[in-house]
């Protein structure tokens, strides 16, 4: 434990002192505007020193960080706002080098304020800059610790002008009806104002796949509408209107079409009024209406802030995890990093995972993970084709980082020499973490494929994304053909992953880039902006590859050399 932890607090003369500094702003600031707002941090020391500590008005709490440059916390305001002043708080773990930055969407910044001889202390700074999301950027620190703000203050003005915000978020829903089955459980209203866009609003399959059909929401209080935004499942509507009302009763058209083509559809308008609606006329198949989101734009209304997205990052950026697998030879993988999934596969796979019996690192700086022929007593496998035994004939590894390493944006990395003979399938991969946190079923959790390949196609690998609207053999990939076996090399497999895209590459080839409005307006949702883990597994058979067959050659090693992450 830090010896920082059992540092006293300041003494109470100087806490007050600090106190009357702060809450009282310079002469020509405006009023606190950040406390309690929602704030995240690159990292914090421990559970104690978390980043809500910077902005919860107690001067006897404080954020820290881990011991090491660069780091960075971040502010939502909520809204966008006209920023006049930052009050800094600094324990004696100061910054000396900072800037501090002014966004209006998390992701495009301007620079408020930069210094490389930050004196520590209070910290008052007047400065000019309009944004909803403020960023304070460390980059050297005083001391031998990390950086500790007691406080981190936003004064300033909203902005109750034209600035265009979501103003449907978490507002409630109401729809002429709504499914609720195993093919569609609990798929309400709300589900299409959540910003979750792995949930969705379906009309009843009893009762509501039938014309009209609508779904409307209730801003909280009157607004101008700009622009709305639908994200349709397949279960469209081709002639559908908006509408908005003062009074929920009483409903004026603003857009109508005949045409409608579904998956992503961005809509100017202009209307004024409480609620507005989406009132189906024609639908696009045999199905009801359906759709993940709905999207309100506009001012006034009674909004509720949306969580903010992380901070995307700059490539390749800073390494902030690894594995490089320099541990002696025969050691199993690294239990502070790993844990190992045991027990049968899915997709028909034919292999048992062990408990890292087939993990091994080979004393050469790499991570085995072997695929053999082995039976597995006790086991209950899918029925092998050529014996019809349903015990497991195979046996090899897969390990995931959940619970030891997840995140959100960054170029992931490995450099791998894959398995490849009839019937394998190794692959290095990520899924969604709330798979595991909130048992989210797949594939709204979401699944990043860098790479995968099928001992079948011994030339090519593949990268593919997995979501609720496009899955399986229908997922949103590409192939890769490398003009000689996958297998005669270690290669470098890598995703630069952030809120607008993703880019896969082989060895430095960039060779398939997913962009984010794309893919929405002709596949469906984005489901990547939360945190993943990662997975790499050797496996035996399965729907794809087909399962081994006489010209299959095992044992089959998959060969890490290591397992980068960079933000």
């Amino acid at each position: 434990m830090s010896g920082r932890l059992h540092r006293a607090r300041l003494p109470l003369l100087v806490v007050a002192v600090l106190a009357a500094a702060m809450i009282t702003p310079a002469h020509a600031a405006g009023p606190l505007i950040s406390q309690n707002r929602p704030v995240t941090a690159s990292t914090s020391e421990n559970a104690v020193f978390g980043a809500t500590a910077a902005v919860d008005g107690d001067l006897g709490t404080r954020w820290s960080s881990e011991f090491s440059d660069p780091q960075w916390i971040q502010i939502d305001l909520g809204s966008t706002a006209k920023v006049d002043q930052v009050t800094l708080s600094w324990e004696t773990a100061h910054a000396r080098a900072f800037s501090l930055k002014i966004s209006p969407d998390g992701n495009t910044w301007n620079d408020l304020y930069n210094t490389t001889t930050g004196p520590g202390g209070t910290q008052t700074l007047p400065v000019t800059g309009t944004g909803r999301y403020v960023r304070l950027d460390l980059t050297q620190r005083a001391t031998q610790w990390g950086y500790s703000l007691w406080e981190f203050q936003v004064f300033g003005t909203r902005d109750t002008g034209n600035a265009e915000t979501l103003l449907s978020y978490g507002k409630p829903g109401a729809a002429s009806t709504f499914q609720d089955d195993p093919n569609c459980g609990g798929c309400t209203p709300a589900k299409a104002f959540d910003r979750d866009p792995a949930t969705r609003w379906a009309t009843s399959a009893t009762t509501g796949w039938v014309d009209p059909g609508w779904i409307s929401v209730d801003l909280g209080a009157p607004a101008t509408i700009s622009k709305v935004v639908l994200q349709w499942d397949p279960a469209f509507a081709t002639a559908y209107r908006i509408e908005v009302s003062g009074d929920n009763s009483s409903w004026r058209e603003i857009y109508s079409t005949t045409t409608g083509r579904g998956f992503k559809e961005t809509l100017t308008v202009s209307g004024t009024g409480r609620y507005v609606r989406m009132y189906g006329t024609a639908r696009s198949n045999g199905y009801g209406y359906s759709m993940w989101e709905f999207q309100v734009y506009g001012t006034g209304g009674n909004p509720t802030p949306a969580p903010s997205l992380p901070p995307n990052p700059a490539f390749p950026g800073r390494l902030v995890w690894a594995d490089e697998f320099n541990a002696p030879a025969g050691t199993g993988p690294d239990a502070a990093k790993w844990q190992p999934e045991t027990g049968p596969g899915v997709n028909n796979e034919l292999q048992y995972y062990t408990n890292n019996n087939n993990a091994r690192h080979d004393g050469n700086g790499n991570l085995v993970l072997q695929a053999r022929r082995e039976v597995m007593p006790g086991s209950a496998c899918p029925p092998d084709p050529v014996s019809g035994s349903t015990t497991c004939q195979y046996t090899s590894a897969r390990l995931n980082t959940y619970g030891k390493f997840t995140f959100t944006y960054g170029r992931v990395e490995a450099r791998i020499k894959v398995s490849s003979t009839q019937g394998l399938w190794p692959a290095f991969w990520m899924l969604g973490a709330d798979f595991f946190d909130k048992r989210t079923p797949w594939p709204a959790c979401g699944e990043i494929d860098i790479m995968e390949h099928v001992g079948k196609e011994p030339n090519r690998v593949y990268s593919t994304l997995h979501a609720p609207a496009y899955f399986g053999a229908g997922g949103a990939g590409a192939p890769l053909d490398l003009g000689q076996p996958a297998s005669s090399a270690f290669r470098t497999f890598a995703v630069e992953w952030d809120s607008s895209h993703m880019t896969f590459s082989v060895d430095g080839n960039r060779f398939f880039t997913v962009d984010r409005n794309q893919l929405e307006t002709t596949r469906g949702p984005w489901v990547y902006d939360h945190p993943f883990f990662i997975i790499i597994n050797n496996a035996v058979g399965g729907d794809w590859p087909g399962p081994p067959g006489a010209g299959t050659q095992l044992p089959q090693d998959m060969v890490l050399d290591y397992v980068r992450v960079f933000q």
